[in-house]
């Protein structure tokens, strides 16, 4: 078993690196603060191929795999999970559109999503009344001539208000239940499509998150993704693939929290030593370092896995649950060290905290991942 990189791996995560220090890391605070979406960022992360790496040239995009794509937003996630969240939902709706849509409309819309014209995709799948339980949406889709007519409401939208194309589901027969969803893509702009109230959150604040309404939205037949019944279908495979972005983004995070902390407690003296020679530091930096590495060994696994056509929805909620739970526990711990300077906003610790908590909730909370595996184990 080979667990080194191929060199085109290697390259494109070295390229996510430099693109990380020279461009994300000097700036990405004042984005935070001032809560406001990095566009230039995005852009230029476009024109290296980062915002469309699973899908093909034809369309515009850089198929360089799953693998490689993992490699890289972990890198970007160490400067910026709100940049890397914007790239992984983006890759996803751009996964989306490959899979599911008609030529023409492929041809239409992945290019300027993979080129940086669309600054985002918006995955547009959370209701109010339907979180966990996808199955549960309200948002409906009435047939008319020519189309379907949208009515409903969805939440916690990332990107949103920045988003050039929307994925959303809808219920087309509410006789059917789960198969009776089905999913649109819906273009920014269009009448009745509404980008709502955006949300103050406890981190992540650089990625804008809002409201979209949907009243009397016209979307034409060749909008439909796949066929009528299909988006339960949908929704749950692009979850497991984005599943391994959030895996990464977490990893991301994880290292950058723990790495700052290492260094710190190399320089910062106590008791006529550096604390880093102290027991105590050194059983975290070790506890923190080796369950990043067991997480990164998971989320790799389950990359590969998808790069290669194979099944992975196990593997991919085995990956999310623990690379996030565990990036949790390491940027704490990383607050930990550096005592009261941890909790101050004048050191970035303090922000990885407040970043990583939602990667435990986005894209299906741990309690959901636990029920995706049993269900996988029993079957």
């Amino acid at each position: 078993m080979d667990f080194n990189p191929t060199k085109e791996q290697e390259m494109i995560r070295s390229m996510a690196q430099k693109f990380t220090e020279n461009e994300i890391a000097p700036v990405i605070n004042k984005f935070e603060e001032e809560h406001k979406f990095p566009s230039e960022i995005i852009k230029k992360l476009a024109e290296l191929g980062f915002m469309g790496m699973n899908i093909k040239e034809e369309y515009g995009g850089f198929p360089a795999g799953t693998v490689a794509y993992s490699l890289a937003l972990t890198e970007i996630a160490r400067a910026s999970a709100s940049v890397a969240v914007t790239m992984s939902v983006t890759n996803m709706v751009a996964e989306v559109i490959q899979e599911f849509g008609k030529e023409e409309i492929k041809k239409k819309y992945l290019p300027p999503l993979c080129s940086g014209e669309y600054l985002a995709g918006a995955f547009c799948l959370t209701e109010p009344n339907a979180g966990s339980d996808a199955g549960a949406i309200q948002t409906k889709a009435d047939k008319v001539d020519g189309g379907y007519i949208l009515n409903g409401n969805k939440i916690f939208i990332t990107s949103a208000e920045v988003a050039g194309i929307f994925v959303v589901w809808a219920v087309t027969d509410r006789s059917k239940g789960k198969k009776g969803i089905s999913a649109f893509l819906v273009p920014a702009g269009t009448k009745g499509l509404i980008v709502g109230k955006k949300e103050e959150k406890m981190g992540q604040c650089a990625s804008p998150t809002n409201e979209v309404a949907l009243m009397d939205c016209f979307v034409p037949d060749d909008h439909l993704l796949g066929n009528e019944g299909d988006g339960y279908k949908i929704a749950l495979m692009e979850l497991a693939g984005g599943r391994i972005g959030i895996a990464s983004l977490s990893l991301g995070v994880g290292y950058a929290a723990i790495d700052y902390a290492k260094n710190f407690a190399k320089e910062r003296i106590q008791f006529g030593k550096p604390i880093a020679e102290l027991q105590a530091i050194q059983f975290m930096l070790s506890d923190c370092y080796t369950e990043l590495d067991a997480a990164k060994m998971l989320v790799l696994r389950a990359a590969f896995l998808k790069e290669k056509g194979l099944p992975y929805t196990k593997e991919g909620s085995m990956a999310k649950l623990y690379a996030s739970e565990v990036a949790n526990k390491v940027c704490i711990k990383a607050v930990q060290i550096l005592g009261g300077y941890g909790y101050s906003k004048e050191y970035p610790v303090e922000r990885f905290l407040r970043d990583i908590k939602v990667t435990t909730i986005y894209e299906g909370t741990s309690e959901v991942q636990r029920m995706v595996i049993a269900k996988e184990i029993i079957k």
